[in-house]
């Protein structure tokens, strides 16, 4: 499905969700990006304290559900922040790629093992 659905698409489809229950007065920069952080905490305190090997496994049984639908209310408010001020994410992400390519040259960074900070 994600191979032929688009972001506006998604962003088009919270909006109208949002709209018809006037929700608009209540998003705004600041809570969106509490929506924002605050889904992204939940979805980590399903990590905390797990070895690789028991994540894994959560994601063969039922808390990968619990997992998804703490990533989908991440994305959510992402979208609704994007669409809300018109931010287009393909652009960003493209151009913040280029910087990243040009902060962490393959060169390098491939094989190494210093942290990002010593680059």
């Amino acid at each position: 499905m994600d191979k032929k659905t688009n972001l506006h698409e998604l962003k088009e489809k919270i909006k109208k969700f949002c709209e018809e229950r006037d929700w608009d007065q209540y998003h705004n920069a600041k809570e969106l990006s509490i929506g924002i952080i605050t889904e992204a905490s939940e979805l980590l305190e399903h990590f905390r304290f797990k070895s690789e090997k028991e994540i894994e496994e959560m994601f063969k049984n039922e808390k990968r559900e619990q997992i998804s639908e703490e990533l989908i209310d991440t994305l959510y408010f992402i979208l609704r922040f994007a669409q809300k001020y018109n931010i287009d994410l393909t652009i960003e992400l493209n151009k913040k790629m280029e910087k990243n390519h040009k902060k962490y040259p393959i060169d390098k960074i491939k094989g190494s093992n210093k942290k990002y900070t010593e680059i």
